[in-house]
């Protein structure tokens, strides 16, 4: 979609008046967003700068190292990096949803062998890209894996369920399974030093409450017990947590959730009769895209409903409310090897779309955190990059073959915000209880979340609808309020995410969509990914601390308007 006007910023003596506003009446009325800078609403808390992917041997791999450096670069704060099948039996090569380390072994005596040789790799590669490890404590090796009815294979390959097989099933010696852990992480802190591990975070397992994990939730409480007791007895400082389940949006999801959480509430641990170690919670809330008519329509409320479950199941405990949350895997749907090929509505992925419903999804997010007074630490994107498949084969990843796609742009955007969160409204917003019961199926979602800091500030604002449809672009004016007295003049840079801007996708198609682009045709891609401003930097004069952008705004578009003095 072409952008219909041209940016203009006018600076006004007067407060524009919102009062009598209402929402969005037509396609010709503005949409008014004021943004008080005077107004903190609450800290803006990094929850962006978490990501993760099944296939932990890609970390090794050209593209992956790369997108790791990247990831880094994007944030002021540390990066958290979350993989499956860091303890899983195999020979350290990756397949969609499968990768293996081959760390622990019996010998013919039956006695524990130890080989840390591919986890180094994995998070040596951490370490040279500057970003920390959210250590998942699993799969389960091939010698330890119990036996369960029904399940003979250890690995079955896609697009069989990966986690069908043995490597999901309970340990058939739970003591050698928490000195395993053990073991693996006194090796974690001979390697990178303590300093370095207490900083990370140890969750127990990926979504037991599904097909993950092959035992019964009495069997999952005990591996929490038996790993978390043998990550303390080598780092009595690390960060131990889960459950790490799907989005407690159903009852059996729900349940699953709170039973872990009043284990760890009131239970003594398997492993040694002590209190169960709790330092945050994880759980899982996705969307639910489908086709309709021939296009995409995502299923944003069933993300934040699930998200708004799990945030008050924890907020019930007084013990537990000021507990890190981290949403450790919080997407659009579920299944990231799952390619458009496949599942048709899966071809939001390659373009803009897949980064506005992110920003979208961030800020309501945080708007049901500020309900339910709990504390977000993160939200992380389960996505990556797919080592040697097609250009935009529409994985949900964040870059295809080195090339940047548009998602990873908000997430950019995202790091160049910072300090407090700012009070905003909007005309064009539609109501969080709105999008729970709905979703944005009506009017778009025309909206924004500010921060300020020390001499500056920024604006992320949003064209968002479910349905992935041409629309007339929003008219946005934005006004800027509380700006310090003695400012008279503000630097104010816009960075823009749309169908020409921050794209590499749409400039592929343009070249013909080509498999084996040129050496030409790839510079010119890699510089399409990269965060592109809308128009050159600006110096913009302020009056009695206000100031009036204003914009149109593209469906399914993101802004960052970055202000310093």
């Amino acid at each position: 979609m072409r952008l219909m006007g041209t940016f203009l910023v006018a600076v006004i003596a007067g407060m524009l008046s919102v009062s009598g506003a209402t929402a969005q009446g037509g396609p010709n009325e503005p949409v008014f967003v004021r943004v008080d800078l005077a107004k903190s609403v609450g800290p803006y808390t990094p929850m962006y700068r978490w990501f993760g992917y099944d296939e932990s041997n890609y970390t090794t791999m050209k593209y992956g190292k790369q997108l790791l450096r990247e990831l880094h670069d994007l944030s002021p704060e540390p990066v958290y990096i979350r993989a499956h099948h860091l303890l899983t039996s195999g020979n350290g090569v990756a397949e969609l949803k499968w990768s293996s380390s081959n760390v622990f072994r019996l010998d013919a005596n039956g006695q524990p062998v130890y080989d840390f040789t591919i986890t180094d790799q994995t998070f040596d590669e951490y370490q040279k890209a500057g970003v920390r490890p959210f250590v998942e404590l699993g799969f389960m090796p091939k010698d330890l894996a119990a036996e369960v009815p029904g399940i003979s294979e250890y690995q079955l390959h896609y697009p069989k369920p990966t986690m069908g097989g043995s490597s999901n099933n309970p340990p058939k010696d739970y003591a050698m399974w928490g000195e395993l852990v053990r073991k693996f992480t006194e090796h974690l802190v001979q390697r990178y030093g303590k300093e370095q591990v207490k900083t990370w975070y140890f969750e127990v397992w990926n979504e037991p409450d599904i097909i993950y994990w092959h035992g019964t939730e009495a069997e999952y409480l005990k591996l929490y017990d038996y790993a978390v007791a043998g990550v303390r007895r080598v780092l009595p400082e690390a960060k131990v947590g889960g459950p790490a389940t799907t989005g407690p949006g159903s009852e059996k999801n729900s349940a699953y959730l709170d039973a872990f959480l009043r284990h760890c509430l009131n239970d003594k641990s398997a492993a040694d009769g002590r209190p169960v170690p709790l330092d945050f919670i994880s759980f899982h809330p996705k969307g639910h895209p489908e086709t309709v008519d021939g296009h995409v329509r995502m299923g944003f409320a069933a993300e934040l409903k699930a998200a708004k479950a799990g945030f008050e199941i924890v907020a019930k405990y007084p013990r537990l409310r000021r507990l890190p949350i981290v949403l450790s895997e919080a997407d659009p749907e579920g299944c990231a090897a799952c390619s458009m090929k496949e599942n048709p509505a899966n071809a939001y992925r390659n373009g803009p779309l897949y980064a506005t419903y992110t920003a979208a999804a961030m800020k309501g997010i945080f708007d049901l955190e500020d309900e339910a007074h709990v504390n977000l630490a993160g939200m992380l994107s389960w996505s990556f990059e797919f080592e040697g498949k097609d250009y935009f084969e529409g994985f949900r990843t964040l870059a295809t073959n080195g090339i940047d796609k548009p998602v990873l742009n908000v997430f950019r955007m995202a790091g160049l915000m910072g300090g407090d969160r700012v009070l905003v409204s909007s005309t064009g917003r539609v109501p969080t209880d709105d999008v729970l019961k709905n979703g944005v199926r009506g009017e778009a979602d025309v909206d924004a979340q500010a921060t300020k800091a020390e001499r500056q500030a920024a604006v992320m604002l949003w064209n968002y609808h479910d349905d992935d449809l041409p629309a007339a672009p929003a008219s946005v004016k934005v006004s800027v309020t509380g700006i310090p007295a003695g400012v008279s003049r503000v630097l104010l840079q816009h960075y823009r995410i749309d169908e020409t801007h921050s794209n590499a996708y749409t400039v592929w198609k343009q070249m013909g969509s080509p498999q084996s682009p040129t050496p030409e045709q790839y510079a010119r891609l890699t510089a399409a990914g990269h965060l592109e401003l809308l128009s050159s930097p600006q110096w913009v004069d302020v009056r009695d601390g206000k100031l009036l952008i204003e914009m149109e705004l593209p469906r399914q578009a993101t802004s960052l308007l970055r202000f310093s003095w």
